[in-house]
């Protein structure tokens, strides 16, 4: 499965968030709403999740193995590492970014 585009949307504030993206899967799946944030052990990526009614939370999507995961965890942090330095709120298209390599 390819990444075609990834779009940051970076979070202000001092607070964990770092940012919200959205994947591309071959020019034809997109998943919303995964979260850069940043923890005691470095920046990290956490997929769409919902609260069920027990009050924990499940994610809606993700990846289904340890090899894909690094490989979208990667692309995704490479993504908001190039545009850190850009505006608050802006989404950034990166899909050059988002293929080079993969």
């Amino acid at each position: 499965m390819e990444i075609t585009d990834i779009r940051v949307r970076r979070v202000g504030g001092d607070g964990k968030l770092k940012a919200y993206v959205t994947v591309t899967f071959d020019g034809c799946f997109v998943v919303h709403n995964i979260k850069v944030i940043h923890g005691r052990s470095g920046v990290f990526i956490a997929m769409p999740s919902r609260r069920t009614k027990t009050g924990e939370y499940k994610d809606v999507a993700h990846p289904i193995n340890s090899d894909f995961r690094s490989q979208l965890q990667d692309t995704i942090l490479r993504a908001y590492e190039e545009c850190k330095d850009d505006p608050v709120g802006t989404e950034e298209d990166l899909e050059d970014s988002a293929s080079d390599g993969n």
